[in-house]
């Protein structure tokens, strides 16, 4: 039997095998991790909305006794709060929707309620999931377990910080500009970006043209990201463009002679912070220990070419998810900037330049299928800078470059997203830069400064081998079960 104590510390899939086989119950389970929301959710802010103790508790007990509903069963799940969850709160992060209860399950959440999910509240996130760092006029901003002073990311920054706080199991999130990954370089967790398809979305508004983002699952283990996939994963007949789902787990890749392409800063387009390429090289490292080949890869694509078509199709599909908004003079008020900015910038984009931003999408397409011919992987960082302070709205320069949008400090993930490839965002240990002037080591913990990640990106569709590339750095590394030494054990 496991300490009961130390339930909150145990991956999913173990506490799912422990409910399995009865040694441990989910109102156990529940009772932990309440206990530690209750403990370190006042200084992080990951979770909101949270459903009242005793409910949760009642659901909990009752699923104590019940048939195993799958794979999830009477594991507490905060979903993210851009996901609609059925009597739930789902705010969007906007004051425009700061009351609204839904009255359906957004797809991702009905999958994870039928594989026995107990929904304990939401994880936060910026407002519309607009820009990479999670705070909004509702609930305020989420922190970072490593150092409360420093922001979480986003915009799954409270599924990150929740993760690594240890306040639940697993956590969804979602990918447009990098949102599953970097806010797990910032906490130490890892974010899996699926295939573009292989989660889909829900049958509202334009699904042919809007490819950009998609939801994924994020852990401390990779086996717990490959089991959370199979639960999210799987073809929507009222979308197109799906990929199967299935069972993503097996066994560790073999690395000897494995051929990774790192790609690096892309020659310099993509500034990054003192420190942060030193710790990707570290990580490159652990797959030549094991008999990897690394070779450094050239610039494959302008990145400016790639930015603009990323400007005008993400601007494009803001416009016309959001543009009715601008004819509301309250509503308009009540938007965030950013939001306002991609909204007329959208408005603004022409037929010609959404084709030919499309155009740019397609060549690189070929040029990255053609990378793929050459490594089994390619390997590039997750962020650019490292967790700045949570006051911060974006950082508005990266080693003295100015950044001209409220994202291009994240331009990184470009690449990624414009095409839908599957990306794994790895935790790659932690630099000295900026450790809080605040922070005081707990006995046992040394003093570490703040967490880094890199994405480890496949082959459109090779998401099981990229997860399996993934488990056997997990298993070399294991980065997430160094906890946050500011927040109690």
């Amino acid at each position: 039997m496991e300490d009961k104590v130390g339930l909150t510390e145990l991956s999913a899939t173990e506490l799912a095998r422990l409910i399995a086989a009865r040694e441990v119950k989910p109102s156990e389970v529940m009772a932990a991790h309440l206990a530690r929301i209750a403990a370190v959710n006042g200084a992080v802010n990951a979770v909101v909305s949270l459903r009242d103790q005793d409910v949760l508790m009642a659901e909990a007990r009752a699923a104590d006794a019940a048939p195993r509903r799958g794979w999830l069963h009477g594991l507490p799940l905060a979903v993210k709060d851009l996901v609609a969850v059925k009597g739930l709160r789902s705010t969007y992060g906007s004051p425009l929707f700061a009351d609204h209860v839904p009255l359906a399950d957004d797809l991702v959440a009905a999958r994870m309620r039928a594989a026995g999910a107990i929904f304990i509240g939401k994880t936060n996130t910026p407002e519309w999931g607009h820009g990479s760092h999670s705070f909004n006029p509702v609930f305020g901003v989420t922190r970072n377990p490593y150092d409360l002073t420093r922001t979480a990311g986003g915009s799954s920054g409270g599924a990150a910080a929740g993760l690594a706080a240890r306040m639940v199991p697993l956590a969804d999130g979602s990918d447009m500009m990098g949102s599953l990954r970097n806010p797990a370089a910032f906490c130490n967790v890892y974010g899996f970006r699926p295939s573009y398809g292989r989660v889909p979305g829900d049958a509202l508004g334009d699904t042919f043209m809007a490819t950009l983002a998609t939801e994924g699952p994020m852990a401390r283990t990779v086996e717990d990201l490959a089991r959370f996939l199979g639960v999210l994963a799987g073809e929507n007949p009222a979308v197109p463009f799906g990929l199967p789902g299935g069972d993503f787990t097996g066994d560790p890749a073999e690395l000897r002679g494995l051929r990774i392409g790192y790609l690096g800063d892309w020659g310099g387009a993509y500034p990054c912070e003192p420190g942060i390429l030193d710790l990707c090289r570290a990580g490159l490292k652990v797959f030549e220990d094991q008999g990897a080949v690394v070779e450094e890869v050239a610039p494959p694509f302008p990145a400016e070419r790639l930015w603009q078509a990323w400007l005008t199709l993400r601007a494009f599909l803001n416009a016309g998810a959001k543009g009715a908004m601008r004819d509301d003079p309250a509503k308009w008020a009540q938007l965030k900037p950013e939001t306002q900015w991609e909204i007329e910038q959208g408005l603004l984009v022409t037929a010609a330049q959404v084709y030919e931003a499309s155009v740019i999408r397609s060549r690189w397409y070929a040029r990255a299928a053609r990378l793929f011919d050459r490594f089994d992987a390619l390997v590039m960082p997750a962020a650019q800078v490292w967790p700045f302070p949570a006051e911060w709205r974006w950082p508005q320069a990266i080693n003295g470059r100015q950044m001209d949008t409220y994202h291009r400090w994240m331009e990184v993930v470009v690449p990624v997203s414009l095409i839908g490839l599957p990306s794994l965002a790895v935790p790659c240990g932690f630099g000295r830069q900026g450790l809080s002037q605040q922070g005081h080591p707990q006995q046992g913990h040394p003093q570490q400064g703040l967490p880094m990640g890199m994405q480890i990106i496949g082959r459109f569709g090779a998401d099981a081998r990229l997860l399996a590339l993934g488990e056997a750095y997990h298993r070399a590394t294991d980065w997430p079960g160094r906890r946050p030494p500011q927040l109690a054990p």
